[in-house]
């Protein structure tokens, strides 16, 4: 192999290595390795930045702008009629949550539909008394195996046609992943509901979160004539408490938050704070303060502003940094009251702590603080803990379902591009009226747009290097005369543990122009191969890193690792051997 080809699979696995070591956020990573590779002269800007990466890209994004759309419809108020059947077991509620979960999924983004439901999986889980971690994983699982059944289902899909419209074979029909993603998904859902269930966790941290953070929550009252009236909050000394910290004050009916050092205390304020309670007891010792009387904690939930959950995303900007770092409460005009790591509860100084990818924030803001920031930014993946009252279906309804209906008839009979259709489906939301400014940026994540960008620019250098045709000829020399479906195998299989090494984007670049050189020294048929691999990609089921589906769950549902890998193993290998079949009989056989 040439030099350059050497230099980027030297770039590649050094990219793997600060992936996995979580040395910077992963578009951050993806796109230095590609500015090298730039820098190096392997690959020119115009051959990264290609039309075919830019064509992909603008489709992902308008993909997401139509999710955000289809939620701000208030169609999901059929799925909580769906889930609060009353009765049932186990696996009828997982039936129930994993079906929709799997439909929706077929057509809209993955991403946002788990979003969309995982506080509707919290809520059922309160009513009925299941673990909430019996179900989020599956909810995980069902999207991503969803995703697999048509070309829109997934970026993933998105990308790997695109690539291989670049080597000049045929873009993927809109169903032709439901061959192997049908049946798949039937039975990804069928497992987990009668037998997978039994291999998950049962713990229910968002609810002992709750629990926790109303033991650590303590209110003062100012008294008439209290020497600390007039002063602010800095002179008083209530900003640094170390153990305790002042979260808002409730004046009148105003109630004040986050609450700013140059805040001037006046009497009769009621002064909320968590913290230990040596805390409240040192500040009643110190201070002419006096204790609130609280009748009970249902009086607590009614006054209290209501509690928000935020998982960190893999490309936030938060990721590595501490709460005091980035000004959380000043910035997100919220305060984190508890920190959700895997299985654990990280307590203390919160505002010490490193924030990593897959953190799950319990945090207190004023009503709207979802609206505000949800997928700010990408920072983080936001769902408020609580459902109390199901969303409207709005009256323009009908005609957001026809706009999508008619334009992905005109896909299928080969009237518009998928890009056109998307386009066209996205600016139909706006031009209805669902999506307007803040919202709109909002709705899309510029990480995962940054993360697919540098990707392909990768995918690129992939092949222009010689490091696409030097792999793709060692594979084929390695398995001479073998059957093929030992070469799909083991594509498959190095496709898969690529995937949960890095993101799956990052992954189908890389494995699709080896798998397209491999296909073609072997002697089988390329878009086969190329659509094996697209599904391995997706098949994330064995860790929380390859998908961001299963991260976003990771901190609700108080999941570890191993957790992953022993639930998502037979899933695994299900979805294998549907694949290999399905590409044998169909294409190879």
């Amino acid at each position: 192999m040439p030099w350059q080809a050497w230099f980027t699979l030297i770039i590649i696995l050094v990219m793997i290595v600060a992936l996995v070591r979580e040395w910077a956020r992963v578009d951050v990573t993806i796109l230095l390795a590609l500015s090298t590779l730039l820098l190096a002269g392997v690959v020119t800007p115009i051959e990264a930045f290609s039309g075919v990466a830019w064509e992909a890209v603008i489709t992902i994004a308008a993909l997401y702008v139509v999710a955000a759309g289809v939620h701000q419809t208030g169609l999901l108020t059929w799925i909580d009629r769906w889930l609060v059947q009353s009765g049932g077991t186990v696996t009828s509620l997982l039936f129930r949550v994993m079906t929709p979960a799997a439909v929706l999924s077929a057509f809209l983004n993955n991403t946002p539909v788990v979003a969309m439901l995982i506080p509707r999986m919290q809520a059922v889980a309160r009513k009925t008394g299941i673990s909430v971690s019996k179900l989020l994983m599956p909810l995980s699982f069902a999207a991503i195996a969803g995703g697999m059944i048509t070309l829109i289902g997934t970026s993933t899909n998105i990308i790997a046609s695109g690539l291989i419209r670049e080597a000049g074979l045929q873009e993927f029909g809109l169903f032709e992943f439901a061959w192997i993603g049908l049946p798949a998904a039937v039975l990804t859902v069928a497992y987990l509901s009668l037998v997978g269930h039994r291999l998950m966790p049962d713990t229910t941290p968002g609810d002992r979160d709750k629990t926790d953070t109303l033991n650590y929550r303590f209110r003062l009252c100012v008294p008439p004539g209290s020497p600390l009236a007039g002063m602010s909050i800095q002179k008083a000394n209530l900003r640094s408490l170390g153990d305790a910290y002042l979260v808002y004050i409730r004046r009148g009916q105003d109630t004040i938050g986050p609450v700013a050092p140059e805040e001037i205390i006046r009497e009769a304020d009621i002064l909320t704070f968590i913290g230990r309670t040596d805390a409240r007891e040192r500040l009643l010792r110190e201070t002419d303060f006096f204790a609130h009387p609280t009748k009970n904690k249902q009086d607590n939930q009614e006054t209290d502003p209501p509690l928000f959950q935020a998982v960190i995303s893999i490309n936030s900007t938060l990721a590595g940094k501490t709460l005091k770092d980035v000004s959380f409460r000043e910035k997100y005009e919220g305060v984190v009251l508890a920190i959700h790591r895997k299985d654990e509860s990280i307590r203390g100084a919160l505002g010490k702590v490193p924030l990593k990818p897959g953190d799950l924030l319990i945090i207190e803001a004023q009503k709207g603080f979802d609206r505000r920031w949800s997928q700010s930014e990408g920072d983080f993946y936001l769902v408020t803990q609580d459902i109390r009252k199901q969303q409207p279906i709005d009256e323009r309804t009908g005609l957001v379902l026809a706009m999508l209906a008619i334009l992905i008839t005109l896909h299928i009979v080969g009237v518009l591009p998928l890009s056109a259709a998307a386009f066209t489906g996205a600016l139909g939301m706006i031009l209805i009226g669902f999506l307007r400014g803040t919202q709109l940026r909002q709705s899309v994540d510029i990480g995962v747009i940054l993360t697919i960008t540098g990707a392909f620019g990768i995918g690129h250098a992939v092949q222009t290097s010689g490091l696409a045709t030097g792999l793709g000829h060692t594979i084929a020399t390695i398995l001479p005369g073998q059957h093929p479906l030992i070469a799909l195998l083991f594509l498959y299989l190095g496709t898969m543990l690529v995937t949960e090494i890095i993101t799956n984007s990052a992954a189908v670049v890389i494995m699709i122009p080896i798998a397209l050189v491999t296909a073609v020294d072997i002697g089988m048929e390329p878009r086969a191969v190329a659509l094996a691999v697209t599904i391995a990609a997706s098949a994330s089921f064995l860790s929380p890193i390859g998908y961001q589906t299963n991260l976003m769950v990771m901190g609700a549902g108080g999941y570890r690792f191993r957790d992953y890998f022993r639930a998502g193993l037979p899933v695994s290998i299900a979805v294998m051997a549907i694949t290999l079949a399905a590409v044998y009989l169909k294409w190879l056989g």
